[in-house]
């Protein structure tokens, strides 16, 4: 039965709810596991619904918290929604009674943000705390404000909440952001379809989600060109409601998370719905470490063949299309299993190292240096009790257990509940011996 959301947290799933997850390794895992629908595609998806006035019909939703948090931002504003969690359909009755998306929700993660250019674009205004999310690094918001002044928004910063009003039409400018931007790019696409006239967008994130996002406004009859390059001109347009369910594509991050999970547990894994073409530069990484894989692009098939012992590697992350931000603590977790010293440089975040000391009380030798981290490997992990931080630090502790001898008890793991789908069942029915309790 559907979902209709008054609230946060669906029956017997509350965010506030602390689970651990005990793993006893180390693990062999066999079989075939299917990627998931992507969090990072979902959630812009939701908020542009705002733009309409009839419902917006999705499908191959995941079921995770940040799905829930939106959903319940978006009924504080008003809206109705319905979520089959089963099937992964969501309807959403984009019918805003308040512009203000409130610090009760946004403050849950920083895709809460997001709700600000949709209010801009549709009514004028917008009253949008600044965002939360993961411990990770200051996410400015500055970006966003800049560029909504230029296209003729008045905009500031009071009492925590971003306060955005639009005197007259919006117009188009051009816009160039100081640094790439993923959320800065969404917000202000979907603001320059309703701004008269041409928005040019020059160093614009490229990532897939912000494709999905213009190739998703284009269908409904927005002008835009440039997507996935770092210049995107958008000329105002009148948007239709979409007709059709609006299908969200697989999760890059938890495809490649999968590999981690392969090559610390060297197991042969077969990953379904897997989105081969945005993930070159992952893929390149891992075999450079010691790994194989077998494509089959046509049937979104590809299968991981672990090669040890494994090689050191130096990687910097980047944005897309270089090696994801939120791919760094899982290679993480597998570089400690190679010959070696490897570095990992964190370019994007400057606080996203926190999984280190996790790592350290499982035996990994590794050592900060400013932004790198240098990891001493091969090293016989250990289980032992440790703590997730964060979405992606949840995830590499958990490639980590996979690899240690003995037992791991990972606490807080709501984190990983955020960004993947049933993850722990997913492990389970490949072999994994992993329990998930409440503490």
């Amino acid at each position: 039965m559907p979902v209709f959301l008054a609230c946060s947290g669906g029956k017997g799933e509350k965010a506030d709810q602390m689970d651990a997850l005990i793993i006893n390794g180390p693990a062999k895992l066999s079989g075939k596991v299917r990627i998931s629908g992507s969090k990072n595609t979902a959630l812009p998806l939701f908020f542009s619904s705002l733009l309409f006035d009839e419902p917006v019909h999705y499908e191959n939703v995941p079921r995770l918290w940040d799905v829930e948090t939106t959903l319940s931002l978006l009924h504080s504003m008003g809206t109705e929604s319905s979520w089959d969690k089963e099937t992964g359909k969501v309807t959403v009755h984009p019918l805003v009674k308040k512009r203000v998306a409130p610090y009760e929700w946004v403050k849950k993660m920083r895709a809460g943000i997001l709700a600000l250019g949709p209010l801009v674009a549709k009514y004028g205004e917008a009253k949008v705390s600044l965002p939360g999310g993961c411990a990770i690094g200051a996410r400015p918001v500055n970006f966003h404000i800049d560029a909504l002044r230029k296209l003729g928004a008045q905009v500031e910063v009071k009492e925590g909440y971003i306060h955005a009003s639009v005197p007259s039409r919006l117009k188009g400018a051009p816009i160039s952001f100081p640094e790439v931007t993923v959320t800065g790019t969404e917000n202000l696409l979907i603001v320059a379809t309703q701004a008269e006239g041409e928005t040019i967008l020059q160093n614009s994130a490229r990532e897939p989600e912000v494709v999905a996002l213009g190739n998703l406004l284009q269908s409904l009859g927005a002008r835009i060109e440039g997507l996935g390059t770092p210049t995107i001109r958008i000329w105002g347009s009148k948007l239709n409601a979409p007709a059709r369910p609006i299908s969200i594509p697989p999760d890059r991050i938890e495809a490649g998370t999968w590999i981690a999970i392969a090559m610390a547990t060297q197991s042969e894994l077969e990953l379904e719905n897997c989105p081969v073409g945005e993930m070159e530069s992952v893929l390149e990484v891992f075999r450079r470490i010691g790994a194989q894989f077998e494509m089959s692009p046509k049937r979104d098939l590809m299968t991981i063949y672990p090669r040890p012992p494994y090689k050191a590697v130096d990687i910097d992350t980047q944005p897309y299309p270089g090696f994801a931000t939120d791919m760094q603590a899982q290679a993480m977790a597998v570089l400690c299993l190679a010959q070696g010293k490897s570095r990992m440089r964190e370019t994007i975040f400057e606080n996203r190292f926190m999984h280190v000391a996790e790592l350290r009380r499982l035996g990994a030798q590794i050592e900060i240096d400013g932004n790198s981290a240098i990891i001493a490997g091969p090293v016989m992990l250990q289980g032992a009790p440790i703590m997730a931080t964060d979405l992606r630090a949840s995830a590499s502790l958990m490639v980590a257990a996979l690899a240690a001898k003995g037992q791991t008890r990972i606490s807080r793991i709501y984190h990983l509940d955020r960004g993947y789908q049933r993850l722990d069942e997913k492990l389970r029915r490949l072999g994994a011996d992993i329990t998930r309790v409440t503490e």
